[in-house]
């Protein structure tokens, strides 16, 4: 008897141990990755003359288009996986970590950055963001129980925690860029033909009517004010992630470009 219950122990135990060896890897690759970043950053440090500027080039006839120099830390993460479209970071959280682009856009929700099965995935942002001239773009990753990924964006449900971390830090290959919340609000995935606000779908203000459309909306649904103004014109970047208030709910921070 004593031994078929250590057999039915040991069988418990199993998925337990799983979760815990992928869990492990998930980290280490994590941290091998930043090292990547960091040491490469430190060996071959950009130049402030010389970091891309985002200006037009004048490209006369029968030249080649002059291309932005890659930020060197990010080159060697570029040449592992060339769907390393920059990388996101906020202070005092564990989010430091690659953002992913490919055109199937459902890709990095199961797959680590070196294309292996996870259940953490990638933190992504779907095909059609345009993190170049885009009005907005959104990243989206996996709101995980040990605050990994997106898990941390819970701690922006507290208004002190967002007073003593108000800022986002973004780099795309090219460019280091900050950005300071306008809003954090609570939100869900709603059904094709409802008739309400879906922050999901903004991507771009052709118009003033179409930047006032989704301005009004972030500040009226943002759960504390936090004195951040934008004007038409203004660049934003939104996360989003998992929440469990309703069916199909989302929690999302949005950010308007400083720097």
């Amino acid at each position: 008897m004593k031994a078929l219950i250590l057999v039915g122990l040991a069988v418990c135990l199993i998925p337990v141990c799983q979760a815990y060896v992928k869990t492990a890897q998930h980290r280490e690759q994590q941290e091998d990755l930043r090292e990547m970043v960091t040491e490469a950053s430190v060996q071959y440090p950009v130049q402030a003359d010389s970091a891309p500027q985002a200006v037009s080039v004048l490209v006369l006839p029968g030249q080649a288009e002059e291309k932005p120099v890659m930020l060197a830390g990010y080159a060697g993460l570029y040449e592992e996986n060339k769907d390393l479209a920059g990388w996101l970071s906020i202070e005092d959280t564990k989010i430091d970590y690659p953002v992913m682009q490919k055109e199937d856009n459902t890709y990095y929700l199961h797959h680590d950055f070196y294309g292996e099965d996870s259940k953490y995935g990638c933190l992504y942002v779907k095909e059609q963001a345009d993190l170049d001239d885009g009005t907005n773009f959104i990243i989206y990753g996996h709101n995980m129980k040990d605050g990994s990924m997106f898990g941390d964006l819970d701690l922006y449900l507290k208004e002190s925690f967002y007073k003593e971390h108000p800022t986002v830090s973004f780099d795309t290959l090219y460019e280091e860029r900050t950005y300071e919340i306008v809003a954090v609000f609570r939100s869900q995935v709603y059904n094709a033909d409802d008739d309400v606000f879906k922050y999901y779908q903004f991507y771009e203000a052709d118009t003033q009517e179409e930047f006032e459309d989704f301005y009004g909306n972030i500040k009226e649904l943002s759960l504390y004010d936090t004195g951040v103004e934008a004007k038409f014109g203004d660049t934003f970047l939104t996360l989003s992630t998992c929440a469990y208030h309703v069916p199909d709910g989302r929690l999302v921070v949005v950010a308007k470009r400083t720097a």
